[in-house]
């Protein structure tokens, strides 16, 4: 049996995102870790419910029912309400390293929340192009979610 290798190049990558939430801190965290867990949703709109268990070392996956599913990372830090990084391979079905944090802080009356995505590894480039796109999705439904729950507006 012959073997046969190809070898794809280390991609780096390095996203960065913020946005402005009209809503307290602790609703924006609340709406942050919906979001990441019952409330995840594709762009496309298609209901994609994950779980996390918020806490250090807890899991982030998503469950397919009878043994199956996808894990994507560990909480590495979550300091409620102004931080949570993740660490994993995300949604990534390759060899690859990643981290994620959220980061939130009190601007007026409202949030700013902050996402940063690093990773490294074996990353086809036509899948770069669209990790974006995911990551403004997620932090429109986290604006959408606080916003809908502050009664303050």
């Amino acid at each position: 049996m012959v073997a046969e290798t190809r070898s794809e190049a280390i991609q780096h990558l390095c996203i960065e995102k913020a946005i402005l939430i009209a809503a307290p801190i602790e609703i924006a965290f609340e709406a942050m870790l919906d979001e990441l867990g019952p409330e995840c949703t594709l762009p496309d709109g298609t209901a994609m419910p994950m779980i996390l268990e918020a806490y250090p070392g807890g899991r982030w996956y998503r469950d397919l029912g009878n043994h199956a599913g996808h894990f994507w990372g560990h909480v590495q830090v979550i300091k409620p309400p102004n931080l949570l990084e993740i660490s994993g391979p995300l949604f990534m079905s390759f060899p690859c390293a990643n981290h994620i944090q959220y980061r939130f802080a009190a601007d007026g009356i409202g949030t700013r929340l902050t996402l940063m995505h690093r990773g490294f590894g074996e990353v086809p480039e036509e899948y770069l192009n669209r990790i974006g796109v995911g990551w403004a999705h997620g932090l429109q439904v986290i604006k959408a979610i606080a916003e809908a729950r502050f009664p303050g507006k």
